[in-house]
Formats: structure tokens, C-alpha cells, sequence
């Protein structure tokens, strides 16, 4: 008996050990949300990514896997402003974690921490796939992601109390790694100023107006509307009479219809990440921004 009882005291202290050390469980809707939360949490988060830079986050099923993820979850960190308005929602019934449901401290929209450019007065079906709180690609910007970064930061300590001078100190050694590299980016994509860029989505304000980079059409007649022959046409025209000096596209978007307009009007298509693991370069958050800065640079040569 004595033995038993000795073993089972061992067990608990063991369990208790464990939940101690037990990681925070954190669903990230967005590839750019689970870097950041690695950054700011290291080995005091374990992180899932619901979707990879592949995916079109607009349009995502709700897969069981994703469904026990978010089942299990402490924290859930996502863009928000309707981005995730197709999939979330049922994600969040059919899992049933009453811990990340809106409103709750579990539930962290990434976009709710910063303003948003492109905040339609009103909305109408006829504007095309238009997001009535704005334009949500907030991770385009690393001044917005410093400023998510100090909230979520302030958040996983909030959820994890036991915790929270670590998240404070990560938190402080990434916003010095990451304003020092803002500086080194700025001073990097000066040539990209006042450059004429044609897009495929209406999606890419954030980092444009962070480099000052002017947008003189896109590939779409209206935001989620797939480019009719009509249009590139008429697009063609208009840069055969003021060129532009790329045409770019996310790694998760067709490539036909700027292969099109770059053959017939002979400027480069670049192709950028558009968030972490787009490309083979942008593997962290640092390298995402190294690598769609350079993509841009290149195609300046």
C-alpha cells in the first residue's frame, strides 16, 4: 500500500509539473499571427496555423481538424474586420470553446488594435467583395504590427499569469529587433517611392502607402470580381498611354491574368509573398518584409 501511495503521489506531482510547464495553446487564423505570437511567446506557446500563405484567407473550410484545434485552444489570434467572415463564425459554433468566443479575453482580432485605411462610407453588393470596417491586410505594414504586437503581448500575459514578465521581456526585445528594422526597410525601398504598380487585388494599401508606392489599377474591375477580358483590355490601354512599372500578385492568387497583362505590355510580373511562407524566402516575419522588398527592388533593374 505504501508503495502505491507513493506512486501516486509521484503522478501528481508530475501532472502538476506538467501543467505548469504546459505550453498556451494558441489558433492563429493567419500565417502572420502565428509568427508573431512564436516571436512574442517562444517555447511558452504552442501554435497552430489554421491557414497557410497558399490559401485564400477569404475562403477556407471548416475542416475537423481545425474544428479539435480550435476546440483546445486558449487564445485564439485572428485579422478580424470581416476577413475571416466566410469560415469563422461557424468555426467558433461547431467548436465550442467558450474561452476565444468574441468578446471573451481568448479572442484577439488583430485589426481591432490599429486603424484601417479604406473604410468604405457605405457598402453595396454592387462595389464588388468590399470589407465594411475597412481593408483588413493590415500585415502588410510592420508600424501596425508593432502595435498588435504590444497588445497581443499585454494578452498572452493576461491569459498566462504565471508567465507574464517573460512575455513583457520577449515583447521588449522584439520591438527593438523590429524597429531597427523598420529603419533598415525604409532606408532599402527609398527607390520604390513614387513607382507606378499595377495589383490583382485591391489588397495591398497598407504596404504602398507605408513606401509610397502608387497603385494605378488592378487586375479585378472590383474587389473579388475575377478579371473579364474587357477589362485587362482596357487596362492595357491605359498603360500603354502612362506605363507602370510592374504588375504584382500574392503567391496565392492566379497568375494568369498578370502573366497576360506583362506579356502585352512588356513590365515585369513579381510575384510577392504577401504574408509568411508565400515564398522560399519569407519564412519569419523579418524575412517576409527582406523578401517582398527585394522582390520589388528586382524588378526595378
Amino acid at each position: 500500500m505504501m508503495k502505491i501511495f507513493r506512486l501516486v503521489i509521484v503522478l501528481l506531482c508530475m501532472t502538476a509539473v506538467q501543467q505548469v510547464n504546459a505550453a498556451l495553446r494558441v489558433f492563429a487564423c493567419e500565417p502572420e499571427w502565428a509568427a508573431l505570437t512564436k516571436e512574442l511567446g517562444g517555447g511558452l506557446v504552442d501554435v497552430y496555423a489554421a491557414t497557410t500563405a497558399l490559401q485564400d484567407p477569404h475562403q477556407i473550410q471548416t475542416r475537423p481538424s481545425l474544428i479539435a484545434r480550435l476546440r483546445t485552444a486558449n487564445l485564439l489570434v485572428c485579422t478580424g474586420a470581416d476577413l475571416e467572415i466566410g469560415w469563422l463564425p461557424v468555426l467558433l459554433r461547431q467548436a465550442g470553446n467558450p474561452d476565444v468566443q468574441p468578446g471573451q479575453s481568448g479572442y484577439f482580432p488583430a485589426a481591432d488594435q490599429v486603424g484601417k485605411l479604406e473604410v468604405p462610407v457605405q457598402v453595396d453588393r454592387a462595389m464588388g467583395d468590399v470589407h465594411p470596417y475597412g481593408n483588413p491586410h493590415i500585415q502588410l505594414d510592420p508600424r501596425r504590427i508593432l502595435t498588435i504586437a504590444a497588445a497581443l503581448s499585454e494578452r498572452l500575459g493576461e491569459i498566462d499569469t504565471a508567465n507574464r514578465d517573460d512575455y513583457a521581456n520577449r515583447f521588449a526585445d522584439f520591438k527593438q529587433r523590429w524597429q531597427d528594422a523598420i529603419l533598415r526597410w525604409e532606408r532599402q525601398a527609398v527607390p520604390l517611392r513614387g513607382v507606378r504598380i499595377v495589383t490583382d487585388h485591391q489588397a495591398w494599401i497598407y504596404l504602398f502607402e507605408w513606401l509610397g508606392i502608387e497603385e494605378v489599377g488592378t487586375l479585378e474591375p472590383k474587389p473579388g470580381i475575377a478579371p473579364s477580358a474587357g477589362h485587362l483590355a482596357q487596362l492595357k490601354a491605359e498603360l500603354q498611354a502612362r506605363p507602370a512599372r510592374m504588375v504584382v500578385r500574392a503567391a496565392y492568387r492566379d497568375a494568369r491574368a498578370s502573366q497576360w497583362l506583362s506579356k502585352q505590355t512588356d513590365i515585369p510580373a513579381v510575384v510577392l509573398p504577401f504574408t509568411v511562407g508565400g515564398t522560399d524566402g519569407a519564412t519569419d516575419l523579418f524575412t517576409f518584409y527582406d523578401d517582398t522588398i527585394e522582390r520589388l527592388l528586382r524588378a526595378l533593374r
